[in-house]
């Protein structure tokens, strides 16, 4: 498989951390595989994934305000309902 290299890797490294679909899996493999034999890129790593952890532990319990919620609901329903 070819190195991805540390400019890829780091453009990319949020996304991979978050496990987004936007990848194919062979760009996932690749940018996996440059992570684990590139100290650099491995530390940058840990750290993104620690923040996304902790962002995310801080929000999960978050709940929108319900008239907000309605907003958005009411929005989509209005976009869902628009013809084609």
């Amino acid at each position: 498989m070819s190195d991805c290299g540390c400019d890829k890797a780091r453009a990319d490294l949020e996304a991979f951390v978050r496990g987004e679909e936007s990848f194919c899996q062979t760009a996932q493999a690749e940018i996996r595989e440059h992570i684990e034999n590139c100290p650099g890129c491995q530390n940058e790593a840990t750290v993104a994934r620690t923040l996304t952890d902790a962002v995310h532990r801080a929000c999960s319990d978050e709940a929108a305000p319900d008239d907000l919620r309605l907003r958005v609901i009411a929005s989509l329903r209005d976009v869902q309902a628009e013809p084609h």
